[in-house]
């Protein structure tokens, strides 16, 4: 692969890009994906401490500069917070990473936390989309990545929400690439499966096969500006495909008997019940 694919990163999107979620998994792989390429970055996510850990050892490895914004997305004001830290920066790159993800029945859910997923999965992403999107248009040129899932391509029984987030994110990617293609932005959807990256146990799942952070950040970042979705990895094509002669309600039904299977252990752990109240 040789420099060719960093040559180009930083050509067509340098100087500096915006990575959300950068602390962990996916997006703490974007980011030293990002670096070797040799664009300074701006690194957001709650954990301070890991994203100043991590800027001062890409700062001396790959002598870019590199700011940290430590804020959660979940928060009203979490993206203006976001976007006025780097209104002076020449910002072409956004990698839309945070995201977290819930498990297991709906009605049994706390609806709190499905807020929140709702909050950062969604609306923090139309946000980021909106401003950055502006801003890229308005210097003539720039990139977005936005984290779909293949659970995004049909109902998911037992993520029902989790699947609906990230069938927005699908919906939104797949459309502003065309909208946006003339004004010189590329935007990508990128959908992988199940991924190691912290996600899992947040979302209260025990997976079976997944991938790895890095087996999604490279096939993302060289599929930038050459498509608008991208399934990384064999395993995110293997799903895909092996589902898509079937009817939708037929994906709906198999997802879900792979996800009552990977959720099953709640119900026996902590059975919460509806009660009658």
């Amino acid at each position: 692969m040789g420099v060719s694919w960093q040559k180009r990163l930083y050509t067509r999107y340098g100087p500096w890009a915006v990575v959300t979620g950068a602390s962990s998994g996916i997006g703490r792989e974007m980011a030293l994906k990002l670096a070797e390429a040799g664009l300074n970055l701006v690194l957001s996510a709650r954990s301070q401490e890991v994203l100043e850990q991590m800027a001062t050892d890409l700062t001396t490895q790959y002598s870019i500069e590199v700011r940290v914004v430590g804020l959660d997305l979940a928060l009203e004001k979490g993206v203006e917070t976001l976007e006025a830290a780097t209104r002076n920066l020449d910002v072409g790159l956004l990698i839309a990473s945070a995201g977290f993800g819930t498990s297991g029945s709906f009605l049994n859910s706390r609806l709190e936390q499905e807020i929140e997923m709702l909050n950062v999965n969604c609306r923090a992403l139309l946000e980021l989309s909106w401003y950055f999107g502006r801003r890229f248009a308005k210097r003539g040129g720039g990139g977005m990545v936005l984290m779909s899932s293949i659970v995004g391509f049909q109902g998911m029984p037992f993520a029902a929400h989790y699947a609906a987030t990230k069938a927005y994110v699908q919906t939104l990617a797949e459309a502003l690439y065309v909208e946006l293609a003339p004004m010189g932005v590329d935007v990508l959807a990128s959908a992988p499966a199940p991924t190691n990256s912290g996600f899992a146990s947040r979302a209260g799942m025990r997976m079976g096969m997944a991938m790895n952070p890095a087996d999604v950040a490279q096939p993302t970042l060289n599929a930038l500006g050459r498509k608008s979705t991208i399934l990384p990895g064999r395993l995110s094509k293997l799903l895909i495909y092996s589902l898509s002669t079937l009817p939708r309600w037929a994906r709906v039904r198999i997802m879900g008997g792979v996800m009552d299977g990977m959720t099953k252990h709640q119900r026996s752990d902590n059975n919460l019940g509806l009660g009658k109240g």
